[in-house]
């Protein structure tokens, strides 16, 4: 082996040794894939173990009691105070100063209930585990017309913090028995897991006036000195939820039902809707939220939450569309003047509606720090949600604030749209008129150049763009104006699915215009038609596909230019409006209806236009405008430049095939 090779060998190893020492993981960076590691090990070996069996509501008390004597014992054992410390700490937010508590608490005898609510929520607290049982929310209700709740009872919901002493015993609070606490302001109640007078876990509620967003904060006394040191750092949460089916429309609903989540101080991100997903996100997370197309549960971490793992299942269940969970670290804080480690998030229970959940971020300066909230309201492509956000949400709240029906409000939004987008229909019209004016001399082109040679093809097209250059008409004029129109119509279609002021609105029979709304409807499989019409006919989609093909096929006469086209493609237009039936059938019979009413005045627009205009002085202008000088556009002269490399190379190409017969 030459001196070069060993020092190119030399030189390669010590490049791998420094790129390998360079990428390696900083002390915090493999702590963290540490913890990820150690949860994601738990969370298996939980679900490893089969659930016990339980056969009513005593086996189920006697079982939580002795959990609570027992795991609750071995937990708090590790912080063993001493007999002085028998102080219960209180905190300025939520007081329990006036609390008396013997020497062991009194726990409830069964599972029990207690209820905090205001004028938009009511949840029900369960004494075992401390959690959140139920929520409704008073102001909505279901479409079979029952109160609407997110989730009732452990076997749609579930809440668990686990935590470790120093001895690394397990303490999970999912079956432990709670005393209850309520707050003497009425908008709070504390759930209270107590060993000790000084030791003791309370998980503290606090719900303000009407508010969808509830304060939860966790506050473990009589243990600072008895945690495990990953404890003291982080408390492992989760929470697991089933997704009800709230709406009409199941197979629409579930297009919008998805879990969301935005990282600390970045955008807000989306997991799959239409197959199961798993998220394993190591960056610290600001919220996650477990939606559906109108209603959302959201847990917001007041520090971001760190190796958090979001799951999305899709569900074959009558009752249930998603079933999600999560399971992350939440950051701990340990007080330096007293015996208390505490943590804590918000919940927000509520619709899915853009001003109440932009209002959270309007007193927050920083756009850094916003929550983003509102992206949960699904309004289309970045690039295309402005539109909603600036223009149609405005106007379709201040028309709401004149409390006018909801049949109205559309009507009204479509006119404005028209008539904002009235100059550029107007111009479009203008174009097709032009064309249209000069069809006869386009068909003596078809005389003079006939057949579908390559070579008369292309003198054809030729000959056609010389006379609309002599003119004065751009025949791609007229598509500009449609493709301006485009981000508004674009924007509409995805308002009116996000839009929950839709929801339960009637107008004429539809009853909910947030859904379909079906005249012909039946029970099980037709193939093919129920796989793309579903198993109804909605009426407004019925009416707006008949107006739309017969508009079209109007159109198609009025923008005939006489050029010959290929066969089959003067029936694609009609085609497109009748394939809109089968792909809208399934939509919010809102936006059927204001597609309907979109393509009434765009024909009265047209029939409008073609009153007012006379198009014989359009052709007295364009024939006055061939005998002018006239200087070619850039774009028609780079069409036509096109159009001579193009025959240029037919020529070219027909002269190689000629050699070729020839040599044959």
């Amino acid at each position: 082996m030459d001196k070069n090779t060993v020092t190119g060998l030399l030189l390669i190893t010590a490049i791998i040794i420094g790129f390998t020492l360079y990428n390696r993981p900083n002390r915090e960076q493999m702590e963290a894939q540490q913890r990820m590691r150690d949860s994601i090990a738990m969370v298996e070996a939980e679900r490893a173990q089969p659930e016990a069996q339980q056969n009513g509501v005593d086996a189920q008390t006697d079982t939580a009691l002795a959990g609570t004597g027992n795991a609750v014992a071995d937990f708090f054992s590790a912080g063993a105070p001493s007999p002085a410390d028998t102080t219960i700490v209180s905190t300025p937010e939520q007081s329990v100063d006036s609390i008396t508590f013997g020497t062991q608490p009194t726990v409830p005898a069964q599972e029990e209930t207690v209820v905090l609510e205001n004028e938009k929520i009511r949840i029900l607290l369960s004494t075992r585990g401390g959690s959140i049982q139920s929520v409704q929310l008073k102001e909505y209700l279901r479409h079979t017309g029952e109160n609407l709740q997110l989730f009732d009872g452990r076997d749609e919901a579930r809440f668990n913090l686990s935590l470790f002493n120093r001895n690394s015993v397990h303490l999970t609070t999912e079956d432990q028995i709670f005393t209850p606490v309520p707050g003497a302001d009425g908008h709070s109640v504390i759930m209270r897991l107590q060993h000790a007078p000084g030791q003791y876990i309370d998980f503290v509620y606090t719900l303000p006036a009407d508010e969808y967003m509830m304060d939860f904060d966790v506050r473990l006394a009589g243990m600072k000195n008895g945690l495990h040191p990953e404890s003291l750092t982080n408390f492992r949460m989760n929470w697991e939820q089933k997704i009800r089916q709230q709406e009409k429309g199941r197979t629409f609903e579930n297009r919008f039902t998805r879990i969301l989540y935005k990282y600390d101080k970045q955008d807000v991100q989306k997991m799959s809707e239409s197959k199961n997903d798993r998220k394993e996100l190591s960056e610290p997370l600001k919220w996650f939220s477990f939606k559906d197309q109108y209603f959302t549960s959201v847990v917001i971490g007041k520090q971001p939450f760190t190796n958090t793992i979001l799951s999305s299942e899709v569900l074959n269940d009558p009752d249930y569309t998603k079933y999600y969970r999560a399971e992350g670290w939440v950051p701990v804080m340990v007080s330096p003047d007293s015996d208390l480690v505490s943590a804590g998030f918000n919940y927000y229970f509520g619709p899915v509606h853009y001003n109440t959940l932009k209002a959270y971020d309007k007193d927050v300066a920083d756009s850094a720090d916003k929550l983003q909230l509102e992206e949960n309201v699904y309004l289309g492509y970045r690039w295309l949600s402005w539109v909603n956000k600036w223009f149609v949400i405005p106007v379709f709240n201040f028309f709401l604030s004149l409390n006018w029906g909801m049949g109205l409000i559309i009507l009204i939004l479509t006119l404005m749209v028209k008539l904002i987008t009235l100059p550029l229909t107007y111009k479009s019209f203008m174009s097709s008129a032009k064309m249209r004016v000069l069809r006869p001399q386009i068909q003596e082109l078809e005389k003079k150049y006939p057949g579908n040679e390559q070579d008369m093809m292309m003198k054809r097209q030729q000959a056609t763009m010389e006379l609309y250059n002599k003119a004065g008409v751009n025949p791609m004029s007229g598509c500009l104006p449609m493709l301006i129109q485009m981000p508004v119509l674009l924007a509409l279609f995805f308002f009116f699915p996000a839009a929950i002021e839709l929801r339960q609105q009637g107008f004429l029979w539809a009853d909910d215009l947030s859904t379909y709304d079906s005249i012909i409807s039946w029970s099980g499989n037709i193939p093919l038609v129920t796989r793309f019409l579903g198993n109804h006919i909605s009426l407004f989609c019925l009416l707006m596909t008949v107006v739309n093909v017969f508009y079209t096929k109007y159109n198609m006469s009025m923008t005939d230019t006489g050029s010959q086209a290929m066969p089959g493609m003067k029936y694609m237009p009609v085609f497109m409006s009748v394939f809109m039936f089968f792909f809208l059938n399934t939509y919010p019979a809102g936006l059927n209806y204001y597609y309907f009413l979109s393509t009434l005045i765009t024909i009265a627009l047209t029939l409008g236009m073609k009153q007012v205009i006379d198009e014989n002085k359009i052709l007295a202008q364009l024939e006055a405008n061939k005998k002018k000088p006239k200087k070619k556009s850039g774009f028609m002269a780079r069409l036509e430049e096109a159009q001579k490399m193009q025959e240029k190379m037919a020529r070219e190409k027909a002269k190689e095939n000629a050699k070729r017969n020839t040599r044959r």
